[in-house]
């Protein structure tokens, strides 16, 4: 990994904006890639109204942990295929930006009234392609500094951005293969367009799909009758997106929870790899609108969450692990809130201990969340000397004090400026669902907005507009009030992937795997499917409870799975079924290979000459390996591979029938760390490869045998996961790395659990799905468990 120097840093964009024939039908779900150029392309919305779309990208600055970079081929190996896997929840998350607009800035006292008689109303804010959330709503100063931005650097120079300019959203969103910051340019209809496209043309505004009127807020929640709901229009949309990558290649790295201070707009970036492994690659970064160049404002070495930008522009506040780093916590973070300059990030000093995702009110005011010593998440709220810019301060200054009380979760704040109140998400004990609600801080009483409009729908993470006349905040989609419809998601979604002869796609389901020859891929979804590779033909050839499978590698469309519940104890009842007739040429039937009342056996994998199955079984009482006939199961021949008081599991055979790989806790079995191992097929040559400390989990041998797949928390995580639906570890990140352990390469960037992958020798160019390669999915998808009860929220 190399540092970038100064030089580097200061390089301008290297973007342009050209027009492409690249087309993409979201209205019917179908999703097809983008061009490579990243550029422009049309797509098909139910709004309406013409939005520009600013794609921000920045460069690659390392992404190889271990050493040496996995894109060329090495020695012997070849890197080429297609590795699919899969990521918890993901596909069922559906997140568009919404905002509820306020009639006037509510007054301190009386945001109660206000809010009861003006009623709530609904916009959705963006297209429903991929998922898109954590937004900013850019107004007043900032917008005019962006806008002039866009047209001094000639990007939308055929836009008169003055005459035409709407709303402007700066978000995320995960279109294009990983999570990058866009802008939304919405422009209003019948305003002076000179120097516009011919091709581009104004429309009336989005569609508005839900309006609640004041006069029928009850208390019951039945009594909505005064709802409003919109069939979807759908009609043609131009979409700009503008790559403003600077130092080449863009990399698939996560940039998150930007925002637009003054001139400067900061945000998260995974960008720079860390050397230690279980450290977050997460930094703030910071780009000038002035001098348009980016500089990374975390030291190297640490690790920052959830930058806030103060009001001029100057100042950001982060969650930091400074000092400490990951120590494997995975629902409250142990970040300390630190200032630092915002043009370098100099002047970096302590401001509050046990804090994150903060927000700022004025240069001097900033709230931020806490899980507080009685088990609440609640608002806290930092008072810093009004002349700090000039002085600095010491600890003792600083004013702190608990704003929301005890008896609700409240968490991820954003401040209002121009009133006294903010905005937080809450978890109330007598609610299932994640709510956006106003906290008057005069009044000290809470207002529920989105529970009013949506109220069977998780919402997360508010953003307050600069006027204060609008909160947004991101949800589910699939939520029309309160009633759910399903909504179209891809059953393969590419991912940008830095190797050049393997694609990446994330499946919608678990455990995917392919065909020895690379057609076919069976995985898990409400019973075990498969897919023939380009998405077509999906038939179901099991309907049961089951997980990890695999193909037998001689006899033709043989599936084998493990049947019953996943995370079941030793002794409970798991079988390896064999699946004929997985590849349509008959119907499917099954036979069971292991015996009754012999415990939980599964992660099946076949040798490569098709006579042995070995998988995990718990029959001892202890989860270890096992090698058994793979026609006749136990009754053709059983033996024990290895043995011990730990779990050995996940194992996979090479194609070359030389080494089977599994994970294994066998070195710390409390502590749950696991880590990958290979032996020979006749129990010798044992040795570990990969992970010391932390997990690696779900090796999966390549193509030709030189390479594996896996799962780790060598990264650690990228984002509050208290900000996040519920991620059991959300942690989890793609590797690949040679069969000694050596050039791990971390292929996914994210803050999902990324788990279960699979590679195939065909490479999949993501413009060959079929047109029809989609799954109807829906919200049901859970809040952080862990917030039910502040006693469940303390655990960790």
């Amino acid at each position: 990994m190399r540092s970038r120097s100064e030089e580097e840093r200061e390089l301008p964009y290297r973007g342009k904006l050209r027009l492409v024939d690249s087309r993409s039908d979201f209205g019917s779900g179908r999703r097809k890639r983008m061009r490579a150029s990243w550029e422009l392309s049309e797509m098909r919305k139910f709004g309406s109204g013409v939005v520009c779309l600013l794609f921000l990208v920045w460069s690659v600055a390392g992404v190889v942990v271990g050493g040496g970079f996995a894109g060329e081929d090495d020695g012997d190996r070849k890197l080429e295929g297609t590795i699919a896997f899969a990521s918890v929840g993901r596909s069922r998350y559906g997140f568009d930006i919404f905002g509820v607009s306020l009639a006037q800035i509510p007054e301190s006292g009386k945001l109660v009234d206000r809010m009861l008689a003006d009623g709530l109303v609904e916009k959705r804010l963006t297209d429903g392609v991929s998922v898109n959330y954590n937004a900013q709503l850019v107004e007043g100063k900032e917008k005019q500094n962006l806008l002039q931005w866009l047209k001094s650097s000639g990007h939308v120079s055929d836009v008169d951005l003055a005459g035409d300019t709407g709303e402007l959203l700066l978000y995320v969103s995960e279109r294009d293969g990983s999570a990058r910051v866009y802008i939304s340019l919405f422009l209003d209809q019948g305003k002076n367009r000179r120097g516009a496209s011919p091709d581009l043309e104004a429309g009336p505004e989005l569609e508005l799909l839900s309006e609640f009127e004041g006069s029928s807020l009850g208390s019951k929640r039945e009594e909505r009758k005064n709802f409003r709901y919109l069939s979807e229009i759908e009609t043609s949309k131009k979409v700009l997106q503008l790559n403003l990558s600077k130092l080449g290649s863009s990399g698939p790295h996560l940039h998150d929870r930007p925002q637009l201070g003054g001139t400067r707009v900061v945000y998260v970036s995974t960008e720079q790899a860390r050397e230690e492994r279980r450290q977050s690659w997460s930094g703030v970064y910071s780009t000038s609108l002035d001098s348009r160049f980016d500089i990374r404002l975390t030291p190297d070495g640490m690790t920052d969450f959830s930058p806030a930008i103060s009001p001029s522009g100057e100042w950001v506040v982060a969650a930091s692990f400074q000092g400490k780093g990951w120590q494997g916590e995975v629902r409250a973070l142990d970040t300390d809130l630190y200032l630092f300059s915002a043009k370098d990030g100099s002047n970096r000093r302590l401001v509050t201990k046990n804090g994150g995702w903060p927000t700022w009110k004025d240069e001097s005011t900033i709230f931020f969340h806490r899980q507080a010593d009685d088990g609440w998440w609640s608002i806290f709220k930092l008072t810093l000397p009004e002349d700090f810019t000039m002085n600095g301060f010491t600890e003792g200054e600083i004013q702190e004090e608990r704003v929301t009380p005890p008896g609700v979760h409240a968490m991820t704040p954003s401040a209002s400026k121009a009133g006294d109140w903010i905005a937080v998400a809450t978890r109330r004990p007598e609610s299932a669902y994640r709510h956006i609600e106003i906290y008057d801080l005069s009044s000290k009483v809470f207002i529920r907005l989105t529970e009013r409009l949506a109220p069977n729908a998780h919402h997360y993470n508010p953003s307050v507009s600069s006027s204060s006349k609008h909160v947004l905040y991101h949800r589910c989609k699939g939520v029309l009030g309160a009633s759910t419809t399903p909504f179209a998601v891809p059953l393969l979604e590419p991912l940008q992937s830095i190797v050049p002869r393997v694609s990446l796609f994330r499946v919608d389901g678990m455990f995917p795997s392919f065909s020895p020859d690379g057609s076919l891929i069976a995985y898990l979804h409400d019973g075990v499917y498969v897919t023939n590779l380009n998405g077509k033909s999906r038939r179901r050839v099991y309907n049961g409870t089951a997980f990890a499978t695999c193909w037998d590698r001689k006899r033709k469309g043989v599936v084998y799975i493990s049947a019953g519940a996943g995370f079941s104890p030793e002794l409970a009842e798991v079988h390896i079924l064999s699946i004929f007739n997985a590849d349509g040429e008959g119907e499917p039937y099954y036979k069971q290979l292991t015996k009754d009342g012999s415990g939980n056996n599964a992660f099946p994998s076949a040798s490569p000459d098709g006579k042995y199955v070995v998988f995990r079984s718990g029959r001892t009482g202890h989860k270890n390996l096992y090698i058994m006939d793979a026609v006749d199961g136990e009754e053709g021949g059983l033996r024990q591979l290895t043995s011990g008081p730990w779990t050995d599991t996940m194992a996979n055979w090479s194609p070359t029938g030389e080494w089977i790989a599994f994970a294994s806790n066998r070195e710390s079995p409390a502590a749950g760390h696991f880590s990958v191992y290979l032996i020979h097929p006749d129990g010798t040559g044992l040795h570990k490869i990969l992970s010391d400390g932390g997990r690696a989990n779900h090796p999966i041998f390549s193509p030709d045998g030189k390479s594996l797949v896996f799962t780790s928390d060598f990264a650690a995580i990228s984002a509050e996961p208290v900000s996040l639906p519920n991620q059991y570890q959300p942690y989890g990140e793609i590797y690949i790395a040679k069969i000694d352990g050596s050039k791990a390469t971390r292929l996914t960037h994210n803050s999902y659990e990324d788990g279960t992958p699979a590679w195939g020798p065909i490479f999949l160019d993501p413009n060959d799905l079929s047109e029809d390669a989609e799954d109807q999915s829906t919200c049901d998808f859970d809040d952080a468990l862990w917030l039910n009860s502040p006693n469940l929220g303390t655990l960790c």
